[in-house]
């Protein structure tokens, strides 16, 4: 068990949460994957240049062969000329990565039990969001020390927290379910909002955690 600040929409107390479940050893290697994978997935790849066969222009010579003191020119496609093709230019394609399910979680694993170890995690009771309100978000975060940047934690869809803290820059709100290892490494704190820490490790707990073997896997959640 371990204690983390909880606010509870006025103090500051203490709240206790089971950790049982996450194992002993951060994994680096693992979670650079997740990143890596995370981003990827992210990408579009629709970025596209045109080749000299595809441009607009004339296949007709600009001029003569010889005679003009000019360079040799076949057409105005070329992409040696301005508005010609472009030579390697990017083309569209699939950056998606995918990674084993068991990998994915033993993750968010490795991502929790860092910020626990780095005493960067809270806790936020959402009976003090009795309405949208991103003054009450603020000091929530304020009263935290969670000010600087955060993920919320909901355990289920939640309007009035979702509005509270849907304005405020570098705070992301995300349910427990879909919650990944990029969600949680990717803002300096993680807040959960009441019994999402619950859902959390009921996502986690269909297993014993991996064996802590050094440089074991790579891959995130996506």
């Amino acid at each position: 068990m371990v204690k983390v600040s909880k606010w509870d929409g006025g103090k500051v107390g203490k709240r206790d949460l089971d950790d049982s479940s996450l194992g002993e050893l951060v994994k680096k290697r693992l979670l650079r994957g997740a990143v890596l994978q995370y981003e990827a997935n992210r990408r579009q790849g629709t970025v596209k240049t045109k080749t000299r066969a595809e441009t607009a222009y004339t296949g007709n010579k600009p001029f003569k062969q010889k005679g003009t003191g000019n360079a040799r020119r076949g057409d105005r496609n070329s992409p040696l000329l301005r508005g010609g093709g472009v030579i390697f230019g990017p083309r569209p394609r699939d950056y998606t990565q995918h990674m084993p399910r068991k990998a994915k979680r033993e993750a968010l694993r490795s991502a929790l039990r860092g910020k626990l170890g780095d005493s960067e995690v809270a806790a936020l009771d959402g009976k003090a969001f009795t309405e949208p309100k991103t003054k009450t978000a603020q000091d929530a975060l304020l009263g935290l020390g969670a000010q600087r940047s955060a993920t919320i934690v909901v355990p289920s869809d939640n309007v009035g927290v979702w509005k509270s803290f849907r304005n405020i820059p570098r705070v992301d709100v995300v349910r427990a379910s879909d919650l990944n290892a990029y969600h949680v490494l990717a803002r300096d704190w993680l807040v959960l909002v009441d019994d999402a820490w619950t859902v959390l490790m009921d996502r986690l707990d269909d297993g014993k955690p991996a064996p802590a073997e050094s440089g074991s896997g790579e891959g995130g959640e996506s």
